[in-house]
């Protein structure tokens, strides 16, 4: 089997050590670095196939962090690691579309959160017959990850634009919940459902100038995006 290769950014010497050796006895190959500057660099610079962020980081913290890769590597899946309980911590990490790990946790935990993100399906681009979609007044580019609308033009995110090709797929029908959880973030929990519904309110702020467009909550089912004519 194949080794993975997994970027994990954690200042904690002790931590990191034994993450580090726990991971590469269970067929990942661990690129350890200590600081968010330095995980950036190598986000940026290298291949993996996951990473995993802590939040509390120096000289740049794990969300800043990780708002630089989603900008310029979406591909990279990554979990949070944060030792606070606290909840806006963990409802920061459900709207940037990422899972989170509080400490301290049990290592086999963090192995099957691991393994549960790259089992996730991924929707391919290249099997679509299209890419670009017409909403209404709005013109949406999935490879160039952008919504236009006249001379206005909104940057999007990996996951946005997942979730807006579903929603453009099933235009004027019914998109199950339990579809796009299971397409977009590998599963339908809570967590992740807070997490979608955060992104539906994003796709709606950024539809909100076309008044003939809607995505409707078809409630106990899912979602529709409701173009008029």
């Amino acid at each position: 089997m194949n080794k993975r290769t997994l970027l994990l950014v954690e200042d904690d010497e002790n931590l990191g050590f034994v993450v580090k050796d726990y991971l590469e006895h269970n067929n990942y190959t661990v690129h350890w670095v200590k600081d968010g500057q330095a995980g950036l660099k190598m986000a940026l610079e290298s291949t993996f196939d996951i990473a995993v962020f802590d939040i509390m980081l120096p000289k740049l913290g794990g969300f800043e962090l990780a708002e630089e890769v989603i900008e310029s590597k979406p591909e990279l899946p990554f979990l949070f690691l944060t030792a606070k309980s606290m909840i806006n911590d963990k409802v920061k990490g459900l709207q940037l579309g990422r899972d989170y790990l509080t400490k301290p946790f049990e290592f086999e935990e963090l192995k099957l959160r691991l393994e549960n993100i790259l089992k996730a399906p991924k929707l391919q681009f290249n099997k679509l017959e299209e890419t670009e979609f017409t909403i209404g007044k709005y013109h949406f580019d999935s490879i160039n990850q952008y919504l236009s609308f006249g001379n206005k033009t909104q940057k999007l995110t990996k996951k946005e634009v997942d979730l807006l090709i579903l929603l453009c797929l099933h235009k004027n029908d019914v998109l199950s919940r339990t579809q796009a959880l299971n397409s977009i973030w590998g599963n339908d929990d809570y967590f992740n459902g807070r997490s979608m519904d955060v992104f539906i309110s994003r796709l709606r702020k950024y539809l909100r100038m076309d008044e003939n467009i809607q995505i409707l909550n078809i409630h106990g089912i899912g979602f529709k995006l409701a173009v008029k004519s």
